[in-house]
C-alpha cells in the first residue's frame, strides 16, 4: 500500500515511522511520475513487509516540496530514523530504483 503524505502527517507517517520510508515527490501532471507509478507499487507489494512506501504530491504540499529540494520530480529519498540519505531524481528502471533503496538501507 502506498501512502499520501502530507504536511500533516509528514511527522508521524515519516519522521517517526518504526521502519524505513520510500519517499516519492511527484505530480499528476509528471509523465516519467506516471510511468514509474508501477515500479513503485512492485516494491511496494515487494517489500511490504520492511518498507513504507508514500508519495507526495508536490501541487498539493510545495512546502513539503521545498523542505526536501524536489526541483525535479520524480525525486525520492529513503527516510530511516527520522532523516534522509541522498535522493535519487528520475530512476531509469526498476533495477536501479531497487539497486539504490538497498544502497539506503544499507548504510
Amino acid at each position: 500500500m502506498i501512502d499520501t503524505i502530507t504536511k500533516e502527517n509528514f511527522e508521524q507517517v515519516v519522521e517517526k515511522a518504526e521502519r524505513p520510508v520510500l519517499l516519492e515527490l511527484w505530480a499528476p501532471w509528471c509523465v516519467y511520475c506516471r510511468r514509474l507509478a508501477p515500479a513503485l507499487d512492485r516494491v511496494s507489494e515487494k517489500r511490504s513487509d520492511s518498507l513504507s512506501v508514500g508519495k507526495i504530491n508536490i501541487d498539493e504540499e510545495p512546502d513539503l516540496a521545498r523542505k526536501l529540494d524536489a526541483e525535479v520530480i520524480p525525486t525520492l529519498y529513503v527516510y530511516q530514523n527520522g532523516s534522509h540519505g541522498e535522493k535519487l531524481v528520475a530512476p531509469a528502471s526498476q533495477a536501479q530504483l531497487e539497486a539504490w533503496i538497498e544502497e539506503q538501507l544499507g548504510k
